[in-house]
């Protein structure tokens, strides 16, 4: 995350993409990145096989996190993504737990500007300059928007009473019918 605190968008020569959603999101999103960003090429990191439709497999690098399991594959994925100089990259942040971890490592650890793509096609670069923005699509995500608040704030603070009432029932049946057991 090279680029937070500045709002200069760099002029990208590469784009990367890392898939973090659903391939149909990624293909409905495609052709308005070639409206935006013209015929430059792009690279995707993925945990499907193939390449969605849209990009060229002559131009593409595709790389599959299948392939980078363990601390070493991480470090040497790192290391070729940084290698390869890219000032743009676009995230999918859908409601969808694909590729959850590795889009926030990816994002922590590649010198690049990040924009994010949600499930509508709208995007917003990831920047202090949006912090108003990124903060309701975090609230969002949480469930602690609108009335959506109220419940997940209630199932939190009833979730410790739920557990202990779970609990000590368990631990009265269990305790029934340990003395049962022990009066035969």
């Amino acid at each position: 995350m090279r680029y937070f605190f500045r709002r200069r968008i760099p002029e990208p020569t590469r784009l990367l993409l890392i898939e973090s959603g659903s391939r149909r999101l990624l293909e409905n999103l495609l052709p308005d990145l070639r409206k935006t960003y013209g015929e430059i090429p792009i690279d995707l990191v993925t945990c499907f096989g193939g390449l969605p439709a849209g990009l060229d497999p002559a131009s593409t690098t595709a790389y599959n996190v299948n392939d980078y399991r363990g601390r070493a594959a991480r470090k040497r994925l790192y290391t070729s993504l940084i290698a390869a100089h890219y000032e743009v990259i676009g995230m999918i942040c859908s409601a969808e737990p694909i590729l959850g971890k590795w889009k926030w490592a990816l994002a922590a650890h590649l010198p690049a500007k990040i924009f994010v793509l949600n499930e509508n096609g709208d995007y917003f670069w990831l920047d202090y300059s949006n912090w108003q923005t990124i903060r309701e699509f975090v609230l969002v995500r949480a469930g602690l928007f609108d009335a959506g608040a109220v419940r997940t704030l209630a199932r939190i603070f009833l979730f410790p009473f739920t557990f202990l009432y779970l609990l000590l029932y368990a631990t009265t049946v269990h305790c029934k019918r340990a003395l049962r057991s022990a009066l035969r």
